[in-house]
């Protein structure tokens, strides 16, 4: 037993029917969202990021540190900075440090080194990664399973955001230490992701894919 307070569980109980139902409702939205490389300026009031971050912020954590902290870039003059750092790792990794077949990988998607949405899109969220976490006295506290723990967040983040009606792309210029630089983020952190998000462009298109279908995802064990 703990003597760490708990209270009653509140859940919503719903019938396999009405469950059936808002399963199949989740799953004809969510798959709805695309990757979005060409932004509107329209401006998106700040409210509405903030209950979308608010959403992240309930992801689940390794006992429960909460090892993240979002970012939000709506400065043009931070967004230029960002777009030039950015684009010159790009340079590098599509000049460079891409594999040829990781290259061929990223053709039918039309990526290049080009990065106008960093500038276009009202706002920019960097997701930072925190090794530590600091108690009310300031003693430094271990993170425990960061990676998987600011992975959900930032899922729950571009669910939000999608259902909200935004477009979003997530964005990894690899590396990305100069975020920490520009942001002014402690070395302790580390950049996991920008999630760009805004309106699309009224003329953005996207590449025809496809997702796997559930039996090629997905293995049920009686």
């Amino acid at each position: 037993m703990t003597d760490w307070p708990f209270k009653p569980l509140v859940f919503s109980k719903k019938s396999p029917a009405e469950m059936r139902g808002i399963a199949k409702t989740y799953y004809d939205e969510i798959k709805k969202r695309r990757t979005v490389r060409e932004f509107s300026s329209r401006p998106v009031p700040r409210e509405i990021i903030e209950n979308a971050l608010r959403a992240a912020g309930t992801a689940p954590s390794g006992a429960n540190m909460q090892p993240w902290h979002f970012v939000v870039v709506s400065n043009p003059e931070t967004k230029k900075k960002m777009r030039a750092a950015a684009e010159q790792e790009e340079k590098e990794f599509y000049q460079h440090r891409a594999s040829e077949e990781w290259l061929k990988a990223l053709e039918p998607l039309g990526t290049n080194r080009h990065k106008e949405f960093l500038e276009k899109a009202p706002w920019l969220i960097v997701v930072f990664l925190k090794k530590f976490s600091f108690d009310e006295k300031g003693n430094r506290l271990k993170n425990y399973y960061t990676s998987e723990s600011v992975g959900i967040s930032c899922g729950f983040l571009l669910g939000a955001l999608h259902h909200i009606g935004l477009a979003t792309l997530t964005h990894t210029p690899s590396p990305m230490k100069f975020l920490n630089k520009l942001l002014k983020r402690s070395k302790d952190e580390r950049a996991y992701m920008i999630i760009v998000t805004g309106y699309p462009a009224d003329d953005a298109t996207v590449p025809v894919i496809s997702k796997q279908p559930l039996d090629e995802i997905a293995t049920f064990k009686d």
